[in-house]
């Protein structure tokens, strides 16, 4: 099973669908978004998949982005933190801007994985048992190539995308 996983849209509807192209050619089921879509439009872009969205310090309407996703599908997630299993695999996501909550994730040892967003910078890291995984940014604030990652949930393999 594959996990794709974006953050930082900012309202960059172009670099969404490209990448949502991108999900749909790898079979991608759940897309993980870490937050910053900053626009109600662009969560409906998403409800072809099974959706958990974190909310960020630019997502105004989360909880209308919230109500939308539900109606789509009781699977879909919206909040501030999420702590679950995708494929077996236990997962917790969170937008960044609030660095307390994600190291707290990531020093539990609680999840496989744990990503965020916020710094619009890709990372990859291991913090004890623990990958901590910063997808990078399709919009907003431009520090690097516009990048997402599709995970491969049954080999823990992250797969780096960056955007033309």
């Amino acid at each position: 099973m594959k996990l794709g996983v974006l953050s930082d849209t900012h309202n960059n509807l172009t670099n969404l669908q490209k990448a949502l192209r991108v999900f749909r050619q790898a079979s991608v089921e759940t897309v993980l978004h870490c937050g910053d879509l900053t626009d109600l439009q662009m969560g409906l872009q998403l409800v072809e998949f099974r959706v958990i969205c974190t909310f960020g310090n630019n997502d105004w309407n989360a909880n209308e982005i919230c109500q939308n996703l539900l109606a789509y599908g009781s699977n879909n997630f919206g909040g501030m933190i999420f702590r679950g299993e995708v494929g077996g695999v236990k997962i917790a996501a969170t937008h960044g801007h609030l660095s307390e909550v994600r190291e707290n994730l990531a020093i539990s040892g609680e999840f496989s994985f744990v990503f965020f967003g916020h710094s619009h910078r890709q990372s990859d890291e291991w913090v004890g048992i623990t990958r901590v995984i910063n997808p990078g940014a399709l919009g907003g604030a431009h520090y690097e190539s516009r990048s997402f990652v599709i995970l491969d949930l049954i080999s823990g393999k992250p797969d780096f995308h960056t955007l033309d």
